[in-house]
C-alpha cells in the first residue's frame, strides 16, 4: 500500500514563493505518475501540475510560468515550487499517485483525477 505524505504549505504574503513536498512511500516509485491538485474555498478540485515516470510535465493554465513541478527519484519524491503566489492559489492542495508510465504525452494529462489511486492528506497555502 502506497501513502503519501506532502509538507511545505504554508502562509506567504502575495508575490511570494513555497514549496510543496510529497514523499511516496513504496518502493516503484519510479513507475508511478505524479501530481498535485487543489481544492480552494468553494471550488471544485482542480488538477494543478504533473510529472510522468520519464520526467514530462504538464501544467493548468492559471499556473503555467509560475508553478514548476519536479521530482527526485533517489528520494521517491515530488515538489511543487510555487512562485508569484496570488490569492487565487489559496486552496488545499493534495499530492497524488498512479502507477502510470504514460501519464503525460504531448503535453496533455492522461488520466483523470479519478485515476489517481493514491492521495495525501493535504496541506494549506494560504496568500495573503
Amino acid at each position: 500500500h502506497v501513502q503519501l505524505v506532502e509538507s511545505g504549505g504554508g502562509s506567504v504574503q502575495a508575490g511570494g514563493s513555497l514549496t510543496l513536498s510529497c514523499t511516496h512511500s513504496g518502493n516503484e516509485y519510479r513507475a508511478y505518475c505524479m501530481g498535485w491538485f487543489r481544492q480552494g474555498p468553494g471550488k471544485e478540485r482542480e488538477g494543478v501540475a504533473f510529472i510522468s515516470p520519464y520526467g514530462t510535465t504538464t501544467y493548468a493554465n492559471a499556473v503555467e510560468g509560475r508553478f514548476t513541478i519536479s521530482r527526485d527519484n533517489a528520494k521517491n519524491t515530488v515538489y511543487l515550487h510555487m512562485n508569484n503566489l496570488e490569492p487565487e492559489d489559496i486552496a488545499m492542495y493534495y499530492c497524488a499517485a498512479n502507477r502510470d508510465r504514460r501519464c503525460v504525452l504531448d503535453g496533455v494529462l492522461t488520466l483523470e483525477s479519478a485515476d489517481f489511486a493514491y492521495w495525501g492528506q493535504g496541506t494549506q497555502v494560504t496568500v495573503s
